[in-house]
């Protein structure tokens, strides 16, 4: 992966007839990265080309195009109304070509690469795995835990090819993903056992605590706050179960978690729900995948496990 997100293609020393093509191909290249930077200056550094030299590279593809891609600010560059079109597009189109070079150079031996966030990692991932290692004993299984936030956009670029998280409230879809609903979860307040707080009956009650939150901090303000609860002056964000497991049980920390937390391995020994009355907003979970790309038989098996096993497991409560 190159800098920027935009994955370096090698280019063969011998074109032949297919100069043109190449051409074409590092045109591309050139534009996604100056987009992805927003500047040609910075962009041509990191391609370690020079900056005309990169100028009439876009240049050549607009003309080509019959349409301007990218505006000229002061500030650095933009993206036109058609250019925002044409690079929803071309992004995914260069990402599978990068990827299907990846998987030659690998002779051909096909790669399945599955995002998922820490709270899927103890249970959903590793049954589906276990599954289709029966199934594609071959495939090469590249497996990222992180926030969702994080590996979406590795789903956008083609690192990955999909990522089971929460669909992010509040944020408009992005046109270049799909996204395929597996449950929805109810979101709850908890803390360790014998906590002062451990018997609130109300949300105001919480006002003062610190927290922790396993999505982003925005996401968790966002919940309390239509609980009535005063954002507050501390949250932090974790993105390591074992970490917010410790700390919960550890400290007098609360957290915004989803259900079924309290049924993964060890938690509920140590950790309850603090049963206050008012009903936190709710995530739907499931599978983010680019819009434009089909997924290869092996990730589309893939896929069908985790939202078999994660319908499951989810939805039992």
């Amino acid at each position: 992966m190159g800098h920027n997100g935009v994955r370096p293609v090698r280019w063969p020393r011998h074109m032949g007839h297919n100069r043109e093509l190449w051409m074409r191909l590092a045109q591309i290249r050139d534009f996604l990265a100056v987009v992805e930077s927003g500047s040609i200056s910075a962009t041509a550094r990191m391609l370690g080309v020079s900056q005309p030299g990169l100028t009439k590279s876009l240049g050549a593809l607009e003309a080509e195009l019959g349409a301007s891609l990218l505006k000229r600010t002061p500030s650095g560059v933009t993206l036109t109304r058609l250019g925002q079109a044409f690079h929803v597009r071309v992004r995914a189109g260069y990402a599978e070509f990068a990827k299907a070079q990846e998987e030659l150079a690998r002779g051909g031996q096909t790669q399945v690469a599955l995002g998922f966030g820490p709270f899927f990692a103890a249970q959903i991932v590793p049954q589906a795995v276990m599954i289709f290692r029966e199934k594609f004993p071959d495939v090469q299984l590249r497996l990222v835990e992180g926030l969702g936030h994080a590996t979406r956009p590795l789903v956008r670029d083609a690192t990955l090819d999909m990522t089971l998280a929460p669909r992010a409230p509040s944020v408009r879809d992005d046109p270049a993903m799909r996204f395929k609903p597996i449950a929805h979860l109810d979101q709850i307040v908890v803390a360790r056992r014998g906590h002062p707080l451990a018997q609130a009956r109300s949300a105001a009650s919480l006002a003062s605590a610190e927290w922790l939150c396993i999505v982003r901090r925005d996401v968790t303000a966002e919940a309390l706050r239509a609980l009535g609860v005063p954002e507050p002056r501390r949250i932090t964000e974790c993105e390591s179960f074992s970490a917010m497991h410790t700390l919960l049980a550890g400290s007098d920390m609360l957290a915004v978690v989803q259900h079924p937390f309290l049924d993964m391995p060890q938690v509920g020994q140590a950790i309850q729900e603090i049963p206050i009355a008012q009903r936190m907003p709710g995530l739907t979970v499931g599978l983010h995948m680019r819009a434009d790309a089909p997924l290869s038989k092996p990730a589309a098996a893939l896929a069908r496990l985790v939202s078999d096993i994660g319908r499951k497991l989810l939805q039992k409560g």
